[in-house]
Formats: C-alpha cells, sequence, structure tokens
C-alpha cells in the first residue's frame, strides 16, 4: 500500500510551508481568502466574508490591530484612492470580518488590501487580494434556459452549440452557466475549467447553482464557437432503484442557461447568451447515469463539434424552458476534480476478450481505459470492490438496491463502443463508481496491458488541513483509510456510499463531521449541504433523512438520531471555523425542529430515529438513544440563541434542555449502580459523550464502559452511535489506554481489523462477510479520524474561544505508542502537538499559531514531573503563540 505517498500527497504546499518552514519565513499577513476561497469569482454573498492568517513564529505572536482596504483597482488601492471601504485601524486579533463598505456591483471585481500590526506595534508587509462577484440576483440572466426538443425517456445526452464573433477587442470574459443535469462547457474545442460533475446536485426545483469561469484566454479574434454537453445527473435519473428518483417531482429533460460577458477594452460589455439561436444534436454518449453507468458509441462521433468552423447544418433547433426554480444561486465551494490518477497495481488476462484490473485500493471515481480494436467493438468495463474465488468481478455486496426493467442499464459497468480508428481513448463524463477492480469484457478480442487503464479518484477537492503519523504502521494505515472514505463520500455533498446508493444520509453525515474538519477545509461543502436541508424541511419541521431527495425519507423512522445534522453540522462549524453564519442561517430551521420533536414527544422522550444503526451484537434502546439526540439538538439551540441574544428562546431552550436530560437520567439511568439502560457500551458511552451524566457520577459511569469493555474482551460492542461515542467517552474519562486498544484491535471486531485483511477504506458492517449492510466504502463509522487529533493528539475545541483561538491540548500517551503527531491547520494557523518516548519519560512538542493561546493539560505520570525550558512547572499551564518543548523525566 502506498499509504505514506498518499499522507504527502494530501498536503497542500501552503500547509508544508506554515507548519515545517514556518521558523524561516518573516511575519507577514497570509491565506488571504474571501468566502473561504482564494481569489474567488461568482461570489452572490453582498456581503462576503474575508478571512486571514498571519504567519509569525515568534512567541506571544499577536496581531494588535488590522485594517483591510477594499477597491476595484489594485493600484489605487495602493495608492489609497478609489476605495469603496476601509475599514479603519481596528484593535483587535480577529481574522475573519464581513465587508461592510459601499454596496458591491455584480459583475465588478474588488481588490482587498491587508495591513496587520504585528505585537509591538509594528505595520507588516501588506497583502492584496481579490474577489469578483457574480450574478447577484436572478433579474441579471440575460440567457433563457434552453433544452433539445426530446423528452425524459429519451437515453442519448444532448450537444449544443453557438458560433459568435466579439465585435471589438476583449479586455476580460466570464462564463456564467447554470444547469438542471450536468453540463460540460467547451471554447474553441476544449473543456472550460477542470471540473467535474458540475453543478452540483440540490433539490433542483427549490434552488439550482450556476458555476462561473474566467474565460478570457478561451477567446479569439474572429469566430468562437460554444459547445455545451448535457447530462442526466439526478435531475433526470432513468435508472431505477429503491429510492424512487425516477420518480421525482422535477424530473425533466436536462437544460441549461449560459452568459458569457465580454467586456471590451472600451469599457463596453456584450453577452453572448443561450436562447432560440442556438443549434443542438445527439451525442455519442447514447445513455448516462449518475447511479450506473455510462454509454459511448465512438461511431457517432461528430469530430470538431464545438469548434467554430463544425458544419452543424444538419443539426435542430432547441426548445425554451422555463427556469427549473426561481433561486439561481452562485455555486461557491470547492468542486469536484480528478484528484488522484491511480495506476494499476495488478492485471489478470483470463482471455482475450477478458482482463481483470486491481487498483490496489479502493476509490471513488472513474476509470479510463485506452484501447485499439475493430470498428463496432463492445467493450464493457464493470467497476467492483470484490472479486469472486474465480477471479471475476463481483458486485454482490453493492448492486442489491438496483431494479433495472431489462439488461440493458448493468450497474457499476461503462459500455464502449469502438470507432475502429487506431488508439481510442474513453472516460465517462456524467457518472463515479465506487472501486478497486474493473473487469473489461470486450466482443471481439483486444489487447491490454496493465497501462491500458487508470483510474481516477474524484471529490469535492476540499484542501487538507489534519494529518498524523504514529508509531503504530496500523494506525497510519486506518487514518489514511478513513480519510479515503470521507473523500470517496464528498460530492458536493456528504454520501454513504459511492457505488450502492449515493444518498446524503444524514446520520452518516454529521457522524463524520469532526472527522472531515479536523482534516480537511470542508466549510463550502457543509454549507451548500446546509442549504439543501433548508430546502428540503417540511412546514412542520420534518426533516428526510437523505438529503436531497426527491420524495424519499420522510417516513417514521427519519429521527434526531439522523436528522439532527439541521444543528450539530452548523454547531461543529462554528466551533471549527469561529464562524457564526451558517448556525444563524439554521436558527429558524433548528427552532422548527426541535419545536416538532418537542410536539411529538412523551414526557420529553421521544423515539423518533433509526436506532443504533449495524451494531456488533447488543442493541440499545431507541427510546433512550433518540432522546439523547432530542437533548443534543435543544442544547445546541439554546446555545445559539444565547450566541445571539434571543434571550426568550435561551430561556425556554435551556429549560427544556434540562427537562429532556432529567426525563433520560430518571428513566435510563441507575445512580446507584452508574448504568445507563442494559449498560451495554452504547448506552453509556452516548451518556458521557453528550453530557448527559451528573458530574457528580461522572466517573462511575465511565469506569463501567471501560469495565464493559474489558468484558466485552477489549473489543468494540457498538453500531453508528456507539461508534461516534465511545472512544470520546473512555479518553475523556481517564481510560485513554483503553481507548486506543479499542482503536487499534486486529481482531474482529473493530476498525483495525478491517485493515489487517487489506481494507483501504472503512466498510459498512463490522463483519467483512456479513449478508448485508456490506458496502466496502462508508463513512458512517468514521469518527475514529477525527477521534485521533482529540484522544491522542489532545488537540480539542475551546467552546468559550471556538475556531482554536484558545486551544484545549489534552494529550494521551497510551500504552502501545512510543510516538503520535497531529497537526491541524485551523483558522489562525498550523497546530501541531507532537509526544515521544524517550529515556527518561516523554518529550512533548507544540506550536501554537499567531493570534491563538492554548490551555494545556499534560497528563500525570507516576515518579515524574513536568519541565519547560529546563524549569519544573504544573501539569496544567496556559501559553501563547509560539513553539515549546515539554520534558516528562
Amino acid at each position: 500500500m502506498n499509504f505514506h505517498i498518499r499522507l504527502i500527497s494530501l498536503l497542500t504546499h501552503f500547509f508544508l510551508l506554515t507548519l515545517f518552514s514556518i521558523a524561516a519565513v518573516a511575519a507577514q499577513p497570509s491565506a488571504l481568502k474571501c468566502e473561504y476561497l482564494v481569489n474567488p469569482i461568482g461570489i452572490d454573498n453582498a456581503s462576503p466574508r474575508l478571512s486571514w492568517q498571519m504567519l509569525d513564529h515568534r512567541k506571544g505572536a499577536v496581531q494588535q490591530a488590522y485594517r483591510i482596504l477594499v477597491g476595484t483597482d489594485s493600484i489605487q488601492l495602493i495608492n489609497k484612492t478609489g476605495i469603496v471601504w476601509d475599514s479603519g485601524k481596528i484593535l483587535a486579533a480577529t481574522n475573519l470580518i464581513t465587508y461592510k463598505g459601499a454596496a458591491l456591483r455584480p459583475f465588478t471585481k474588488y481588490y482587498w488590501q491587508l495591513v496587520l500590526w504585528d505585537k509591538e506595534g509594528k505595520p507588516l508587509q501588506t497583502a492584496i487580494a481579490n474577489f469578483e462577484m457574480g450574478m447577484m440576483g436572478m433579474e441579471n440572466w440575460k440567457g433563457t434556459w434552453i433544452s433539445d426538443r426530446n423528452d425524459i425517456n429519451t437515453l442519448p445526452a444532448p450537444y449544443f452549440r453557438k458560433v459568435f464573433s466579439p465585435a471589438k477587442q476583449i479586455k476580460s470574459a466570464r462564463a456564467y452557466i447554470a444547469a438542471a443535469g450536468l453540463y460540460e462547457l467547451y471554447l474553441n474545442g476544449k473543456k472550460v475549467g477542470d471540473h467535474r460533475l458540475d453543478p452540483m446536485y440540490t433539490r433542483f426545483d427549490r434552488r439550482n447553482l450556476y458555476v462561473s469561469y474566467d474565460v478570457t484566454s478561451n477567446l479569439k479574434t474572429g469566430n468562437n464557437a460554444i459547445g455545451v454537453l448535457l447530462g442526466n445527473g439526478w435531475y433526470n435519473h432513468q435508472s431505477l432503484a429503491v429510492w424512487n428518483f425516477d420518480k421525482a417531482p422535477w424530473r425533466a429533460r436536462p437544460t441549461f442557461c449560459l452568459d458569457l460577458r465580454i467586456t471590451y477594452t472600451d469599457g463596453t460589455v456584450e453577452v453572448i447568451k443561450s436562447g432560440d439561436d442556438w443549434k443542438t444534436s445527439l451525442s455519442p454518449i447514447i445513455s448516462n447515469s449518475i447511479y450506473t453507468a455510462e454509454h459511448y458509441d465512438a461511431r457517432l462521433e461528430q469530430k470538431g463539434w464545438n469548434t467554430a468552423d463544425f458544419d452543424d447544418s444538419k443539426w435542430g433547433g432547441i426548445t425554451l424552458r422555463a427556469a427549473p426554480s426561481k433561486n439561481i444561486v452562485s455555486q461557491v465551494m470547492h468542486p469536484i476534480r480528478n484528484v488522484e490518477e491511480i495506476t494499476v497495481k495488478t492485471i489478470r488476462k483470463f482471455n482475450d476478450t477478458t482482463y481483470v484490473f486491481d487498483l490496489g485500493r479502493n476509490i471513488a471515481g472513474v476509470s479510463q481505459i485506452k484501447v485499439k480494436g475493430e470498428k463496432g467493438t463492445v467493450i464493457r468495463l464493470r467497476h467492483a470492490e470484490r472479486l469472486y474465488a474465480n477471479g471475476h468481478s463481483d458486485l454482490s455486496n453493492i448492486d442489491v438496491y438496483h431494479r433495472p426493467k431489462d439488461q440493458t442499464d448493468p450497474f457499476q459497468t461503462d459500455i464502449f463502443i469502438l470507432n475502429g480508428e487506431g488508439e481510442e481513448t474513453f472516460m465517462p463524463l456524467f457518472n463515479y463508481k465506487g472501486f478497486q477492480y474493473v473487469e473489461v469484457m470486450s466482443s471481439k478480442p483486444i489487447v491490454l496491458s496493465g497501462k491500458s487503464l487508470v483510474g481516477y479518484f474524484m471529490h469535492s477537492d476540499v484542501p487538507a488541513v489534519g494529518k498524523i503519523s504514529s508509531s503504530n504502521s496500523l494506525v497510519d494505515k486506518l487514518w489514511w483509510a478513513t480519510n479515503n472514505s470521507y473523500l470517496s463520500n464528498l460530492y458536493g455533498f456528504p454520501t454513504d456510499c459511492p457505488q450502492r446508493e449515493k444518498n446524503g444520509w444524514t446520520g452518516d453525515g454529521h457522524f463524520a463531521v469532526e472527522t472531515g474538519l479536523y482534516n480537511f477545509d470542508g466549510i463550502t461543502v457543509y454549507e451548500k449541504w446546509m442549504g439543501d436541508h433548508r430546502d428540503e424541511q417540511q412546514p412542520n419541521g420534518v426533516l428526510p433523512d437523505i438529503i436531497p431527495t426527491s420524495g424519499w425519507g420522510y417516513g417514521t423512522a427519519n429521527g434526531t438520531d439522523w436528522t439532527s445534522t439541521i444543528a450539530i453540522i452548523p454547531w461543529n462549524i462554528y466551533l471549527f471555523y469561529g464562524d457564526s453564519k451558517l448556525l444563524g442561517d439554521n436558527y429558524q430551521s433548528i427552532k422548527s425542529y426541535v419545536d416538532y420533536v418537542e410536539g411529538t414527544s412523551k414526557g420529553y422522550l421521544t423515539t423518533f430515529g433509526r436506532g443504533d444503526w449495524v451494531p456488533v451484537k447488543s442493541t440499545s434502546d431507541l427510546e433512550y438513544t433518540s432522546s439523547v439526540y432530542f437533548y443534543v439538538d435543544v442544547d445546541i439551540l439554546a446555545k445559539a440563541a444565547k450566541l445571539f441574544g434571543h434571550q426568550n428562546d435561551y430561556l425556554q431552550y435551556s429549560a427544556l434542555a434540562d427537562k429532556i436530560k432529567k426525563a433520560i437520567n430518571a428513566k435510563f439511568f441507575n445512580p446507584a449502580t452508574g448504568i445507563y439502560g442494559k449498560g451495554v457500551q452504547t448506552e453509556l458511552s452516548m451518556a458521557l459523550q453528550w453530557n448527559i451524566v451528573p458530574d457528580a457520577s461522572r466517573q462511575m459511569v465511565a469506569d463501567n464502559l471501560a469495565a464493559r469493555v474489558k468484558a466485552d474482551g477489549m473489543h468494540i460492542d457498538v453500531g453508528v452511535l456507539g461508534a461516534k461515542a465511545v472512544l470520546n467517552a473512555l479518553s475523556d474519562n481517564g481510560h485513554s489506554d483503553i481507548a486506543y486498544q479499542l482503536a487499534s484491535q486486529e481482531t474482529y471486531p473493530g476498525w483495525g481489523w478491517w485493515i489487517v485483511n487489506g481494507a483501504t477504506t472503512l466498510h459498512e458492517n463490522w463483519d467483512m462477510q456479513a449478508t448485508r449492510d456490506i458496502s466496502d466504502n462508508h463513512m458512517m463509522f468514521g469518527e475514529i479520524g477525527g477521534w485521533f487529533f482529540k484522544g491522542i493528539g489532545g488537540i480539542k475545541i475551546d467552546e468559550k474561544q471556538p475556531g482554536f483561538k484558545n486551544i484545549l491540548l489534552k494529550p494521551h500517551f497510551v500504552t502501545g505508542l512510543n510516538h503520535f503527531e497531529a497537526t491541524h491547520n485551523g483558522p489562525y494557523g498550523a497546530i501541531l502537538s507532537s509526544w515521544k518516548r524517550t529515556a527518561k519519560g516523554v518529550k512533548y512538542d507544540l506550536v501554537i499559531p499567531a493570534n491563538s493561546t492554548a490551555s494545556v493539560e499534560i497528563p500525570v505520570i507516576a515518579g515524574t514531573k513536568v519541565y519547560l525550558d529546563g524549569k519544573q512547572i504544573g501539569n496544567t499551564i496556559n501559553i501563547s503563540a509560539g513553539q515549546y518543548v515539554f520534558e516528562l523525566k
């Protein structure tokens, strides 16, 4: 397994620079972002958020003040002219502000200059970044939504084209394209940008996303051609499965709207737009399904279809369409890309028409094949996670929800028909799969080698911000596999699995949110997904348990343990980023949801939920687990009310939270024995994780949990709810060694059991040979990836100073490890927590970024004392920014 290479490749250049070369860098502003993106275009937010970091390696480094100037010209900005906003010198160490200047104009590029003053009051070198506004409103679109004249049952994907000639010399050009379905955009024969599967999936009849591109360099003097290829995506779901997306109320033939806005050197603007002067034809993509696969007939290719000189006299006219919704907003988020190319590890040839390729690891994405063959040769590429004993591809663990009406739409099987014109290349454009193996079957003999096929790991290309390494290779591999599963299930929204369902299961989303945020800069994806939540919420407050949905999931089990995403994810974004915007955007939705659950509860308890899904053996009481999450939601709501100054709400919901907690304890807790419910791992750990336990009983409950784990043979006995809680409950309450043993256990059941048996992603079932729930790439047991940072590295959030403004550092020098290192690049910069056993004791290295502080709590080790810079100190200390070396000896 090349996991060490993958660990390095996950880190961005910036992350490496700030963490490992920080001492060589002069103090300066860094990481300037608008809406959490670097120099973005297409911003719709009239009051965008600006953020930055201060690189300063000195001890006690703090920003005394900042000043921001915003203008439309970078030169004028330096000269302090043409300013639309001058914040003035603000005496504060904040690094996240909201624009408060003159009204920003659509399609306008703004530059912003940041001046910081260091701890000595000296101004640092200034930094300049930019952002560009987008449509900022439906009324600014010029184009009309268009489609071809076919219906939802037409299989081939449509081409669209238009030729135009710029009237004058071009200064700049931007393309804005919205689509219901998926699109690929071309200018003069070349694809625009490197995104995949745009736009991101939404509830199409309530909100649509548009994407913005700088296409200045794509245009030329004279005739130019725009080409658009449309795919079905989730908009026109032609495949049949149990989720009924083929019956979606929005379903229609894919459609798009495009404005190509050209600014000439004389300042005038021309918009080339979609409308009735476009032409259309069917493409060689003869079938495409986001759920199953893609079929391509190269004999139908129209070479040069997206170039200016192409003869489109045989093409037909388009049809004008109504906009799918009245809410067309900018897609301001990290896009999906082909992030990593995976070469074939082994190839097995069965005969001259059948080959099986093994990538050596499970990924989400696509394969690309290069092949020569006779015209009309039909090649099938079947993508699987497993092989049968005879070496052929086995889909039996992932095709269980597919309901094909015939054999024309095989699951995870691309079909490529050759045109016979030399070496041909095929990679699907409008589909992705979960797989490790690709079985290639051809209707006529072909010759393939290990270089004939590659895999592309596709996912939302969120920057890596976290890394761990340790003396136990199993831990490192498990962390790597957890991140593989997280990324495999990040496609503009978190999903459960990339093959069998591809659904935005709410439970999976919030179980894994801390793992996601410790490891990746995921705020843009989560903000988009919470918009999906608000789109899907019923007037009575109810949410479906898959989001987005065509209607499936508004049942009786979509309760608090799953749809608590509405509260838990915004709260975690606030904790990790110190940004309350998403929490504010969701405030009324959380309140509506809580009010609904309260109205249906009995005695402040609820059975609204799915329970501890896929347990090892022991089950937990549904009323107990659902009521715990009811408490979690109400507690978050009360905290949000206090944060936003909603005093009446704060009083109401803090009182309600207290009543729920008392009701849970009254019914399920035995204070004499310290046991919740039946005393199984999930019931005990959830009470600890979510602060249900009375303070006086906390240690007794934790000791009971430790005893239960020992009684269970030092193995986990939990489902998804317990997997979220059990490691934290142990390590936070004096049993970190037991938590580590659970996390690194190499025998069944446990995370490590998967790894020693060859897993490169997390599984859906503790039993790798279970008869159901056996996807090999699932994220619902993924809390462990965040626990490594918290439970061993000790990097924790201070709720009173979120966004790692003050960092709680509580490392655990667990038995079984000789060293452990965790790094997290938070809003203020790189945090390092690294410990190593020495001949005398333990050496503990810390890096606290500028503008941050830390409260350090070093574990007590019998017979040792704690030293800092050679001086003995206590086990707890508050420190400012800088690099520190503690020694226990």
